[in-house]
């Protein structure tokens, strides 16, 4: 039986409506309500008034009188826009800084083929592993001993600790399922290895560097550990720390203008993912075949 005789038969049992309601629809709306209902949360708390984020009567999932006052508190009574500037230009820092740094490693480990290179990519990938609660306490003490404590060097500088493992691990894949066929012929025709790598091995990982920024970008955006331990002062801090401890007083929480800021916060990243989804999809797939 061939092939595609046996996707034809797997698919046909997905025909009939009542099968297809059961087995794809109701669990991609069960999933699409888990993933984006604390979006419609933030959304409808960030638009109510005080008098209904207090109330115990009418509808909790609803707004009734629609307000601007928390995004007016937030984007002209705090430091949010340095906040969110500080965070853009961090995560975009720290983003190309490790990327830069991953190719270097993930082409030398996959395509130079010396001694231990297989150990020395599982040893990049361990590093990954270990916990940032565990490494901003020596971090810490380099920075401050470096003259970096809060200022936003001391982030572009620690991310990539975090950054360059998980970036080189996942280009070690990408550089891998590229065809070594493309580097002999090169190198028959006098090519040095940095033209393959600029003119001929990035120009086929652009998905996979794609994917590999998206990540970087991604966890960079959300870092807190190394954010609320390097930073003190208030126009340094980054989205997901100011937040935090700026509008909370105490035992009083904003919690108008906190979801406002988380709203605002993850609109970024939402607007880059929607831009390369099709890149980020053919990087985790590895989508260069011979």
């Amino acid at each position: 039986m061939s092939e595609e005789t046996q996707d034809t038969q797997g698919m046909s049992y997905l025909v009939s409506l009542p099968r297809r309601v059961v087995i794809v629809y109701i669990p991609l709306l069960i999933f699409l309500f888990v993933l984006l209902f604390p979006f419609y949360w933030m959304a409808i708390t960030g638009f109510k008034p005080n008098a209904e984020l207090l109330s115990r009567e009418g509808n909790p999932f609803w707004v009734i009188a629609p307000t601007l006052d928390h995004f007016k508190k937030l984007l002209f009574d705090t430091a949010y826009p340095n906040w969110m500037w500080n965070t853009i230009l961090i995560s975009t820092v720290s983003t190309f800084f490790s990327l830069a740094a991953s190719v270097l490693a993930a082409y030398a480990i996959e395509r130079l083929r010396f001694s231990g290179s297989r150990q020395v990519g599982l040893s990049i990938f361990l590093a990954y592993l270990v916990p940032p609660s565990i490494l901003f306490i020596p971090l810490a003490y380099i920075v401050f001993q470096l003259g970096l404590f809060d200022t936003r060097w001391a982030l572009m500088l620690t991310y990539p600790t975090f950054l360059i493992p998980f970036c080189t691990w996942l280009l070690m894949g990408y550089f891998r399922s590229i065809p070594f066929e493309l580097e002999e012929c090169a190198l028959i025709d006098g090519a040095t290895r940095l033209q393959i790598l600029t003119k001929i091995v990035l120009p086929l990982a652009v998905p996979g560097l794609i994917s590999a920024g998206i990540f970087a970008f991604t966890l960079s955006w959300n870092e807190f550990i190394y954010a609320l331990t390097f930073i003190s002062s208030s126009e340094n801090k980054t989205v997901p720390i100011g937040v935090i401890t700026e509008l909370v007083e105490g035992d009083v929480y904003h919690w108008g203008a906190l979801m406002a800021g988380a709203l605002l916060g993850s609109l970024p990243v939402a607007v880059v993912y929607s831009f390369f989804v099709e890149y980020y999809v053919a990087g985790m797939t590895g989508a260069v075949k011979e």
